[in-house]
């Protein structure tokens, strides 16, 4: 029973040491399954017009599919 108790503080104590770790990086805890994304959802409100990060992310990204995918006399 002693071991037991001993294991369990133990594994309270660390607990308690993350918790504080996160509190004091001021960060909130992300999974490490890429969230909603990885069911087909790709944003998680139901507003009509995506917030500017979003917008300037799927900007860049259309860009650089477009610079992909242009032919082009090298690419030839």
């Amino acid at each position: 029973m002693m071991i037991f108790i001993i294991t369990f503080g133990f594994f309270l104590v660390v607990g308690v040491a993350m918790a504080v770790g996160y509190i004091f990086q001021n960060k909130t805890l992300a999974g490490s399954c890429g969230g909603l994304a990885s069911v087909g959802i790709e944003k998680d409100c139901n507003c009509e017009n995506p917030c500017e990060k979003r917008q300037a992310r799927e900007r860049k990204s259309a860009l650089e599919e477009n610079l992909n995918n242009r032919i082009d006399v090298t690419n030839l």
